[in-house]
């Protein structure tokens, strides 16, 4: 949920630039089940505009409602919202809604942060009682460093309140090796689902990141130089060159590298003859690296068509971070998406 957490950020800032006051919604607790789990946020200023969910969409009119209570008087707030009544919906949440001011110091450590790929915590104190309480509020810690996301809740206030902690990893980089149509397609849907998505082309190539719509940037970096990428635990490989010998080199380039899933887009003969060649230039490689490679790319769900395609590359990526295998809802015992 980083990438949700780098979009509020970004609005506060603007509407601060702008004067506009703004409150954070958090939800804190969870009774029963919801659409969505504890740790979601969004944002709403004093003209009624929003940014961000915490539902499937029945709860939001409710807490724009509540919200005018702590614009008008300052207090957080905490109030719940019992969806046993509503079809779909078979729990209660507690929500948390809190003034939000960011200072420069917070936004610069935020931004570092965000670009040097750190981890960072967001605790949320609270009480489990319906009403307004002056020592409600969130602090984030980065850097070393202990921020107050409402100005008027510090740590010193921290008493006997409920504490929800969350901790948030890097943005999660799809570094896609390619640069035709497919590529572009795939480009797009990994935006949509909140990634950082960077392309990698050859020089002759002679495409701009204007050809991608939604990627962070595109780098043409030289095969010697593919080492030097920032390929951790949050990083996905896709590899959709269209080019037999271009695969194997890139291939070669990232063996030592350890990003959560490398994904080959082609048919399975065609993989074999990738993995045959890698072998005979680099005999020595090793199993786990070998272990990290989905060729072909994706879930078998009929795809036929690049943006189908696309689908499924994402909807295996997901399932291999996740750790999860993939099923049907409708067969899966429990909560739907535990």
């Amino acid at each position: 949920m980083t990438h949700e957490i780098k979009l509020i950020f970004e609005t506060v800032k603007s509407w601060q630039l702008l004067g506009k006051k703004s409150v954070l919604v958090s939800v804190v607790a969870l009774e029963g089940s919801s659409y969505r789990r504890p740790g979601v946020r969004m944002i709403i200023n004093e003209d009624g505009v929003s940014v961000g969910a915490v539902s499937g969409g029945c709860v939001e009119k409710e807490i724009e409602r509540q919200a005018q209570s702590v614009f008008q008087s300052g207090k957080p707030k905490i109030m719940t919202y019992d969806g046993r009544f509503r079809v779909g919906c078979e729990g209660i949440i507690h929500i948390l809604i809190e003034p939000v001011f960011l200072s420069e110091e917070l936004l610069t450590d935020i931004q570092s942060s965000l670009k040097h790929r750190q981890k960072f915590r967001m605790d949320v104190y609270y009480y489990n009682s319906v009403g307004e309480y002056k020592n409600a509020g969130t602090l984030i810690t980065l850097n070393g460093k202990t921020y107050s996301v409402n100005p008027s809740f510090h740590a010193s206030q921290i008493e006997d309140q409920e504490c929800f902690s969350q901790s948030f990893n890097p943005l999660f980089q799809l570094f896609i090796f390619g640069a035709e149509h497919d590529a572009v397609q795939l480009c797009q849907a990994a935006k949509l689902l909140g990634w950082e998505v960077i392309i990698v082309a050859s020089a002759e190539e002679s495409k701009s990141c204007d050809f991608f719509p939604g990627a962070a940037s595109l780098i043409s970096p030289s095969f010697k130089d593919i080492d030097i990428l920032v390929l951790d635990e949050q990083t996905a490989v896709v590899i959709m060159t269209h080019s037999f010998n271009k695969d194997v080199q890139y291939l070669m380039a990232l063996k030592d590298s350890k990003p959560v899933y490398i994904g080959l887009v082609g048919s399975i003969k065609r993989r074999e003859r990738v993995l045959s060649m890698l072998l005979d230039y680099c005999p020595d490689i090793s199993s786990e690296f070998l272990e990290q490679i989905y060729g072909p790319a994706g879930l078998s769900i009929g795809a036929e068509s690049a943006s189908e395609i696309s689908v499924s590359i994402l909807a295996e990526i997901l399932s291999v971070v996740r750790n999860k295998k993939p099923e049907a809802l409708r067969n899966k015992v429990g909560s739907i998406h535990g």
